[in-house]
């Protein structure tokens, strides 16, 4: 049996997320990370002392320039995110890049037009859309267990990290837009948001969404940066089942509730109309433990190798964008209505 090839990899940014990526790419099959770059120096320190057979640079250019390396993990601010992976595709290489995929949707379509005119892999890193439990969710919804899905309520809140380039709608509640996305399958129609900076010349570092669909289905997303308490809850309400994601628990990130509400008319109408409340049994469902991102290295080198369409894709990922977009120019103008026009 022929033996697939090795697909080289070359990571932009040794950062926070940087290591995670090195790690990662570096312990699964079919891949190698050959070499790395960060623009400060000392971050390299610490990578040569952990992988002395990764070339270290401060000048990301070499990873672009070199022909051997088939694929570029962008893990740097999300500013940098457009210029680097434009580069790096036009010198014919796939690219993993952080979320979002770029600050603006313009970018982002470039983005993909230029994958796609090149046969290239372009797949955004979002993380929790490659979750165990996430992915179980999705089963729940997708299978009728919850039923007609009423509501998204998620909290995402810890004290910082500050981020200078974007506000903590771009930085935090991305992650729940697309864990959104990815799960129920629909897309919002408009969007309302109010944030506040409470640092000077700094971006929003609180931050309120709601998010309307063409049903009667509601989402609301909270993010801050100055909570005394971390918190990263999700509650799912259907008209079956609820569901309550929380990812700090260490073994039961899902449990499901066997409760609601049942509506009966009465004879007279909407004027007898009697609520009755359903009260019945949690359970936690299991689900694939493996981390997150393991899994998503390996779809993207699956994806390089194999052809296959990356999950989150730049198509799928332009979506998030637009929403961001949106929901900034809403918190501008104090939480006005901004109808979406998705356009894929």
């Amino acid at each position: 049996m022929e033996r697939a090839a090795m697909i080289r990899v070359g990571v932009i940014g040794y950062g926070y997320w940087g290591p995670n990526l090195v790690r990662n790419f570096s312990e699964i099959e079919g891949s190698r990370v050959v070499a790395v770059s960060d623009s400060r120096s000392e971050r390299l320190d610490a990578l040569r002392k952990r992988y002395a057979a990764i070339e270290a640079t401060t000048d990301y250019s070499v990873l672009i320039r070199d022909p051997s390396i088939d694929a570029i993990a962008v893990a740097t601010p999300v500013s940098s995110h457009y210029a680097l992976s434009i580069e790096a595709l036009k010198a014919g290489k796939h690219v993993l890049v952080e979320k979002p995929i770029t600050a603006t949707s313009e970018q982002a379509v470039i983005l993909i037009e230029e994958a796609e005119k090149r046969g290239l892999v372009l797949m955004v890193d979002h993380t929790f859309v490659y979750m165990g439990a996430v992915d179980k969710i999705k089963e729940l919804v997708e299978s009728k267990v919850l039923g007609e899905i009423y509501y998204y309520d998620s909290v995402r809140v810890n004290l910082g990290l500050f981020q200078s380039d974007v506000n903590v709608i771009w930085d935090l509640a991305v992650h729940d837009l697309s864990i959104m996305d990815y799960v129920l399958n629909i897309h919002p129609s408009a969007v309302s948001a109010t944030g506040v900076s409470h640092v000077q010349n700094s971006p929003e570092n609180i931050a309120y969404l709601t998010l309307f669909f063409e049903s009667n289905l509601i989402a609301h997303i909270n993010v801050n940066w100055l909570s005394p308490v971390k918190l990263r809850q999700t509650l799912i309400g259907g008209s079956k089942k609820m569901v309550v994601f929380n990812d700090l628990h260490a073994s039961e990130k899902i449990r499901i509730y066997d409760k609601g509400i049942r509506v009966n008319e009465g004879p007279e109408g909407v004027y007898n109309m009697l609520v009755s409340y359903r009260t019945g049994d949690m359970w936690a469902p299991q689900y694939d433990r493996t981390e997150a991102l393991r899994v998503e290295a390996k779809h993207f080198i699956e994806c390089i190798g194999k052809g296959k369409h990356p999950v989150t894709d730049g198509k799928m990922r332009l979506r998030i964008v637009e929403i961001l977009e949106a929901a900034t120019s809403s918190v501008k103008e104090r939480g006005r209505l901004v109808n979406l026009k998705h356009r894929c």
